[in-house]
């Protein structure tokens, strides 16, 4: 299975149309994601929020176009082969906006309960307005051959054997490319159940999870809210069911609650709860964007009488770490610094989290896009930078304080390589045991260090290892 299959440019101007609003959204979402590199989780709301203003849309209707855009692009890469199955051509010269209009019509015929002549009819529909009619006619006859068979006899024909290729199979089945495939199964280290269970939970939509901000909001609040439900693990975390919308929920609207991933809330919260040695007075949260962790650090910081640092590089997202503390019941300071050259002094702080940068392999049930734009050289343009702020956060901490180092990706290029590399630096510093600071989280692994999966625990698959300073 080719990573690099579709065409990466802009295609021709098409009219705007004017009938059929949800498929209309759905194509406009996806030719953004395509043309300028955006994010379907930030390029969806606000084309949803003027529809549903403009009275285009009602609940059912913003349920449709999310789910036409999430499942066309967790799908793309099975899509890709079964539509490379009905062309006469190889898919790099079909034009882009005729290869999203085909990958909606697909998703449609073989992962919704759409009946197949609606979902034929209403994607040549589509594809006449924003195309024009000539490819319309493309866009129809390549849908009635996919419209032939369903999804598990279009995988037969499409997917490679087990048994000759496994990861180029599981790549096609799961839609994942190869190289995360192989990177996924490395990380897990077991059988064919482990790894097809995890790629599964890739493609299901993740429920939307609150974190109650302790001292500023409760748990029992947003328990109160609609199709809410209790958190698995954190005790400040409320999951959001049947696509409750959490700007609704008027505790996040005021910032005495926010979205924030379990995983999220368990990092922050093991480096929080881990022993220390002497005094607790001084926390570092040093990549803090866009604020989640540094929220919830903040607020038991807080509770403790400690004070938090919270440090972003950039500063517009120093800025939302600011807008993320506002209303913290106790001292907190945000200042936008690069992390690599810190301007506070050696051995400042008690407990120091570090979420490094990565490629965001552990998120790709969220940004399901990220994992067609990702490629194996961007971990080496990550290994020095996560390096070095692993390196500043042990500079950092005092002896007998803790380290936590994050970060939202299993790949082990980006988790124990980086973590391995550097202790042998620093001889007085010696791995703590995590799993003790996440109690009742199952599934965590032989120690010390933690690693989090979307299938074995529903969170991102957030990599965690605590590191006491000895010296």
């Amino acid at each position: 299975m080719s990573d690099q299959s579709r065409p990466r440019k802009p295609g021709k101007p098409y009219r705007r149309p004017k009938k059929d609003p949800v498929r209309i959204l759905a194509f406009e979402a996806l030719r953004a994601v395509d043309e300028r590199d955006a994010y379907a989780n930030l390029v969806l709301p606000p084309l949803l929020r003027k529809a549903r203003e403009s009275g285009d849309f009602d609940a059912r209707d913003a349920a449709l176009a999310t789910e036409l855009v999430y499942g066309t692009l967790r799908r793309q890469g099975t899509y890709d082969a079964v539509i490379a199955a009905c062309v006469d051509r190889p898919l790099r010269d079909v034009d882009p906006p005729v290869l999203d209009v085909l990958s909606l019509g697909v998703h449609q015929l073989l992962g919704t309960r759409i009946p197949t002549h609606a979902a034929v009819s209403a994607s040549v529909e589509l594809a006449r307005v924003v195309l024009g009619d000539g490819r319309a006619k493309f866009v129809n006859a390549v849908l009635r051959k996919v419209a032939q068979d369903d999804l598990d006899g279009w995988l037969q024909r499409v997917a490679p054997p087990y048994d000759e290729d496994p990861e180029d199979h599981l790549a096609v089945v799961h839609s994942h490319p190869r190289w995360i495939v192989s990177a996924l199964w490395d990380s897990l280290g077991g059988g064919r159940a482990g790894i097809e269970d995890l790629l599964e939970a890739d493609n299901e939509r993740p429920e939307v999870t609150l974190v109650a901000r302790p001292g500023r909001a409760t748990t029992e609040e947003l328990l109160g809210e609609e199709a809410a439900m209790p958190g698995r693990w954190s005790p400040y975390a409320v999951r959001l069911t049947e696509g409750g919308e959490p700007g609704a929920v008027e505790a996040v609207r005021e910032g005495r609650a926010g979205v924030q991933d379990e995983g999220s809330q368990l990092v922050a919260l093991a480096l929080a709860n881990a022993t220390l040695d002497g005094r607790d007075e001084r926390w570092l949260d040093g990549c803090a964007g866009p604020g989640g962790k540094a929220a919830l650090l903040a607020a038991l910081a807080a509770e403790r009488g400690a004070v938090l640092l919270a440090s972003e590089k950039q500063p517009h997202r120093a800025g939302l770490v600011a807008r993320a503390l506002d209303g913290n019941p106790g001292p907190y300071q945000v200042i936008a610094a690069d992390g690599t050259r810190p301007p506070w002094r050696p051995g400042s702080f008690d407990r120091v989290l570090m979420d490094v940068p990565c490629t965001g392999l552990g998120a790709l049930r969220r940004r399901p896009e990220a994992r067609w734009r990702r490629r194996p050289d961007d971990l080496e343009g990550f290994a020095p930078l996560q390096r070095g702020l692993l390196r500043t956060a042990l500079d950092s901490v005092r002896a007998g304080g803790i380290v936590g180092y994050a970060t939202c990706s299993p790949h082990l290029a980006e988790t124990r390589a980086v973590v391995d590399d550097v202790l042998k630096e620093y001889p007085a510093a010696e791995l703590v045991d995590a799993r003790p600071f996440l109690p009742g989280v199952p599934a965590l692994g032989e120690g010390p260090d933690v690693q989090l999966w979307p299938h074995l625990h529903g969170t991102d698959a957030m990599y965690l290892a605590l590191i006491r300073r000895t010296g």
